[in-house]
């Protein structure tokens, strides 16, 4: 059994929200920089152009990339060989969002009830925690922070075993259809296919964690993405609404096996700043 203390969870948390809010991963920025290159409209390449030159000024003047610094969502897979000294597990880490947003001067953005009395909670917290126990004596944590106007875009429905692979692709386009210039593409597209109603949208959140120049492995899904990413790049919504080819970077799909009678399928937008950044204790 390895003892690992709360405190080292809390630091650990801290400098995950901070960098993922201040450094994009960097196959997102690689792909930005290769659709200017290969964008066919003027305004669409100058507002890649403009993006790139945003993600460089926060990397070097040490600020967010983007002023929604978001909802702290944090995944943790926990060994089961792991022993948790101190508070408890989900206290450090919100004590670990608390420090993050503070001292690295991220906008807090979380009310403390969604809707009779919205009030700020003034530290971001708390955050959206998912757990897993898996095997072994570590514990690796992923901070995604997740800002709203991409995340209101989204959607879930609840498919029926008789759905088409069309009509899956068709719900995918769209959602994106529909979001319009509002979750500030080019988008990253989650999508969740199987399990049940909540986890196919927890499968789309995690499918936004997912590196934009990895495809599905099964190459059956690998041909929907790649279905789905050429059908949203033909919408002309282009980077921030002004037409082209670039409304999307990426579709990423992740199933889970699902009931006989249902095929739950859920759409997460992410916006251009997709931010993620992970850890092992």
């Amino acid at each position: 059994m390895r003892e690992v203390s709360s405190d080292s969870i809390t630091k650990t948390v801290k400098a995950l929200v901070i960098q993922a809010n201040k450094i994009l991963p960097e196959d997102l920025v690689h792909c930005i920089s290769c659709c200017e290159k290969t964008e066919q409209k003027d305004t669409a390449r100058a507002v890649l152009s403009d993006l790139q030159a945003n993600i460089d000024a926060a990397a070097q003047l040490d600020i967010p990339v983007c002023q929604d610094t978001g909802m702290a969502v944090i995944f943790a897979e926990i060994g089961q060989d792991v022993h948790i000294s101190g508070e408890n597990f989900e206290d450090a880490v919100n004590r670990g969002v608390t420090e993050g947003y503070t001292d690295g001067l991220l906008r807090k953005s979380v009310v403390r009830d969604p809707f009779f009395d919205r009030v700020n909670t003034n530290d971001n917290t708390p955050a959206v925690l998912h757990t897993r126990i898996v095997p072994g004596d570590k514990i690796r944590i992923t901070a995604a922070p997740k800002g709203f106007g991409s995340e209101n875009m989204s959607a879930l429905r609840m498919f029926t075993p008789s759905a088409k692979q069309e009509d899956i692709i068709g719900f995918v386009v769209d959602t994106v259809k529909k979001a319009g210039s509002n979750p500030c593409p080019p988008v990253v597209v989650g999508v969740g296919i199987g399990g049940d109603f909540e986890y196919s949208a927890l499968l789309a959140k995690k499918a936004l964690c997912r590196s934009v120049s990895k495809r599905n492995p099964n190459a059956l899904y690998a041909g929907m993405e790649k279905e789905m990413l050429n059908q949203i790049n033909a919408l002309n919504i282009g980077p921030q609404g002004f037409g082209g080819q670039t409304t999307a970077l990426a579709v990423n799909i992740e199933t889970y096996p699902t009931h006989i009678a249902g095929l739950p399928v859920a759409v997460n937008i992410g916006c251009h700043v997709t931010r993620h950044a992970s850890a092992e204790i």
